[in-house]
């Protein structure tokens, strides 16, 4: 085992760690380090003093008494899927959580507990067979715990709520090395940070998470030109603010693919995709789903049921590992003709055919949880815009970071504030308080100071603890 610059490691608290870790330690240089430090988002190619991996929270606790002792800055990596790849840094501690991604199942009582590293795959591999799921995001190898500290918007989100919603309990290594369990009635100012707070309070070692049925859902999708766009998008717009919590509808920009339901005309070029998935009843799905599709005709369709398990992987073979990601999102109050103009303005200006802009109809039962019942902001937000560069050659980075910034920066004029916190990526220190609000971010400092005085874990999108001045 060596140091970052490759010298032999002899300090006595590094021997004291190696003698009580049960899982696996890497330095730079050594078999696996290469692998364990890379992350989705290829442009984050950074280098750790050391990698521990766990196998469980007394590795979690020992790792982080190890890092206090010794100086050494701290990122946490769950599934490594954060956009901003702060699973990572240089010179840093990684505590990685990707060895530790058991789940167990109550299918009586509508619970399961799945440790701190699961990806969503291993969440639905082990519910979806009860014919149970815990509303989550739509790529399967996202990290279960960045996604629920930070929210977890998903296919069930209007009809069951965020991800966070469902923490029942949560195993936490706090800054110093202790472990607690956070509840409603245990630690509760920590619960309801954890709840959309991020990975600012502690290391959440395991979930404890609400299940809700599920079954085959009804699918159905169209494509339009961009020039069609407009005219879609406002049949869109009625379609979805009208919508039954059984249906989620969602907009894309991205460029065409060569299924044989795309007209050839359309294969290549950017172009519109209008979603509708019918939670419900599949036998009911054509006619909840039709009327979109009759008022707003597309080029070409597709419809059919599918495994709810099929609909959460769905969007896996377009975020592939390795590729460079550049993500910039807003909240958006209305989708009238001006920023439906601009939107379709950015998608003809994309630059790279990876690349994609998203949009969804929100509110449902993410707006019916009170906003002080948990530390997400903006559940009332009506629409949540998001735009997604992705390539593959570090020489575009730029090109395609401005057209990203450029995408939503457009539609200043239109937002409804703030932003989901799970896709910053480059933004000023300020911007976390934009995201939760002036009030909420310092009751968020308070439980940080609370937790994680020194802050430690600063490896995030960072809520700075309040002075001890703020003491309660």
């Amino acid at each position: 085992m060596t140091d970052f610059d490759g010298r032999p490691r002899r300090d006595p608290a590094f021997a004291s760690l190696r003698e009580t870790f049960r899982g696996e330690l890497l330095g730079a240089g050594e078999t696996g380090y290469d692998h364990a430090r890379r992350v989705w988002n290829g442009m984050h190619d950074r280098r750790p003093a050391l990698i521990a991996r766990c196998l469980d929270s007394g590795d979690v606790s020992a790792a982080l008494r190890y890092a206090r002792t010794v100086g050494l800055p701290v990122t946490v990596r769950g599934g490594g899927h954060n956009v901003a790849g702060t699973a990572v840094a240089d010179a840093a501690l990684m505590i990685d959580l990707s060895l530790m991604r058991a789940v167990t199942v109550d299918a009586a009582e509508r619970v399961a507990v799945a440790e701190g590293g699961c990806l969503l795959s291993d969440l639905d591999a082990a519910t979806v067979p009860h014919d149970l799921a815990c509303p989550a995001g739509v790529v399967s190898h996202t990290g279960l715990a960045g996604l629920a500290l930070g929210g977890g918007y998903g296919w069930l989100g209007r009809k069951w709520g965020l991800t966070c919603d469902h923490i029942l309990a949560a195993e936490v290594v706090l800054a110093d090395g202790s472990v607690v369990e956070a509840a409603a009635d245990r630690h509760a100012d920590l619960f309801w940070a954890l709840r959309g707070g991020g990975g600012n309070f502690g290391i959440v070692t395991r979930f404890t998470l609400r299940l809700r049925p599920v079954g085959p859902v009804y699918f159905h999708t169209g494509v339009y030109s961009l020039a069609d766009a407009p005219a879609a998008l406002r049949e869109y717009r009625t379609f979805a603010e009208k919508q039954p919590s059984d249906l989620h509808t969602i907009g894309a920009f991205k460029h065409a693919g060569q299924q044989s339901w795309i007209p050839v005309a359309l294969r290549g070029t950017p172009a519109l995709f209008l979603t509708a998935v019918w939670l419900g009843e599949p036998t009911e799905g054509p006619g909840n789903t039709g009327p979109l599709f009759d008022a707003a005709p597309p080029a070409g369709a597709s419809a059919r049921v599918m495994p709810y398990a099929e609909l959460q992987a769905l969007g896996d073979h377009s975020e592939p590992h390795g590729n460079r990601y550049f993500t910039k999102s807003c909240y958006l109050a209305d989708l009238t003709d001006d920023p439906v103009a601009e939107m379709t303005a950015s998608a003809d200006e994309m630059r790279s055919p990876l690349s994609c802009i998203d949009f969804e109809y929100l509110r449902g039962a993410i707006a019916d949880v009170p906003e002080a019942d948990s530390a997400f902001p903006r559940r009332d937000a009506p629409y949540i815009y998001t735009v997604s560069a992705q390539w593959t050659e570090s020489s575009a980075d730029q090109e395609n970071i401005d057209w990203s910034r450029h995408g939503v920066r457009r539609l200043a004029p239109w937002q409804y504030g703030g932003a989901y916190v799970n896709y910053l990526q480059d933004e000023p220190s300020d911007a976390v308080i934009d995201v939760y609000g002036q009030s909420r971010y310092s009751t968020l400092a308070d439980v940080k100071r609370r937790y994680d005085p020194d802050n430690l874990l600063a490896g995030n999108q960072n809520i700075v603890p309040a002075p001890s001045s703020q003491r309660r």
